[in-house]
């Protein structure tokens, strides 16, 4: 089975669709895939609702799906680095579903798990449980949080080989394999492409049984916030 294409494009090509759900992988601007969103923008797809950890940046990640117009609904943890997500959103033109950090990636990995729903304490007694089951184990209240099931996963990792294995560097690896796992078909873009049984097997993070295309390409990888130490006075 071929998973290595030439082209962002290739690769998402018969995949795209107006109205589709998307995971993305990333933590801010970290293993965020470039590439790929590139490709949704130039492929011109509309109404999407894409589960992510933020929504990039102005012009920059997933920015750029917003300012064409082509999201309809986020479901993410920290939107605040976006200008032109919170101006979509209270003009009523977005609309967001906030999910606590832990729980979006749980939901991720739940759906990749074949798991349609788990309890957690995390937003009890908030505007996150709102309309939502709240059942109680052990005298302590939990709500009821739906495993997520994408249609698509785009997510960037460091090194694959040519069967889908996945190896992410550091912050990288927060939220791309929970991306990665939800979805029916995920495609991943990578820096390198190694030789297959070149990667120890300890070191995989994800199995290239859930990796369904690869492309390897060069990555911008901005700095969302530069933040260095002032020196001290000499």
């Amino acid at each position: 089975m071929k998973k290595v294409y030439s082209s962002a494009a290739e690769a998402l090509d018969g995949l795209l669709r107006d109205d589709m759900f998307i995971a993305a992988g990333g933590f801010g601007l970290c293993g965020i895939p470039e590439l790929l969103i590139d490709a949704i923008v130039e492929a011109g797809v509309k109404n999407l609702t894409i589960a992510s950890n933020n929504c990039g940046v102005d012009g920059f990640g997933l920015g750029k799906l917003l300012d064409t117009k082509q999201i309809k609904k986020m479901l993410s943890s920290y939107v605040g680095e976006n200008a032109e997500f919170m101006r979509q959103y209270l003009s009523g033109e977005l609309e967001l579903e906030f999910n606590p950090q832990g729980t979006l990636a749980e939901r991720m990995r739940a759906g990749g798990c074949g798991i349609p729903g788990f309890y957690t304490k995390t937003g009890v007694g908030t505007v996150i449980a709102d309309g939502k089951e709240v059942r109680t184990f052990d005298g302590e209240d939990y709500i009821l949080e739906r495993g997520i099931f994408a249609d698509l996963s785009i997510v960037k990792a460091w090194k694959a080989d040519d069967t889908g294995n996945l190896v992410f560097r550091k912050t990288a690896r927060n939220f791309n394999p929970p991306a990665a796992m939800c979805g029916k078909v995920c495609v991943a873009e990578v820096e390198e492409i190694v030789p297959r049984g070149s990667l120890d097997p300890d070191h995989i993070h994800l199995p290239g049984i859930y990796v369904h295309r690869i492309i390897q390409g060069e990555h911008e990888k901005r700095i969302e916030q530069r933040t260095v130490r002032s020196r001290e006075d000499a």
